[in-house]
């Protein structure tokens, strides 16, 4: 997952952060889950700060920079496939319907994601320059 072992030391205090964080909002009632919370919080701020300091150390990225039409648009086909989904659910209250409806909102955000974003990622790829 890590290239380096500062990154592996990082992200692992990030994920050990993250559970903590999760666990003292998911019980937060409890006195023990206050105390998770509060630790997980602060193993969260000092993995974003370890991040930050390696950051200069990782080098060059492996992308250009992506053009920015085609970074909205898949996003906004993809976005859109979810509303699809969502006004599809309050249009009919048969289950078929519903369930076209969501397959087709799922077909319209899977064009976004699988053709619209790589083809904005690849547009000036590093292996390309």
């Amino acid at each position: 997952m890590a290239a380096t072992a500062s990154q592996g030391k990082t992200f692992t205090l990030f994920m050990v952060g993250l559970t903590s964080a999760a666990a003292g909002v998911a019980f937060f009632s409890t006195g023990i889950a206050k105390v998770a919370l509060v630790a997980g919080l602060i193993l969260l701020a000092v993995s974003f700060a370890g991040f930050i300091k390696i950051k200069p150390e990782e080098g060059k990225v492996a992308e250009g920079i992506q053009p920015l039409g085609l970074r909205l648009i898949g996003v906004a086909v993809a976005l859109l496939g979810w509303v699809v989904v969502l006004f599809g659910i309050h249009l009919t209250a048969s289950v078929s319907g519903r369930l076209v409806t969501t397959l087709i909102g799922f077909a319209i955000s899977l064009v976004g994601v699988l053709y619209f974003l790589p083809t904005a990622a690849n547009k000036n790829a590093i292996w390309k320059g």
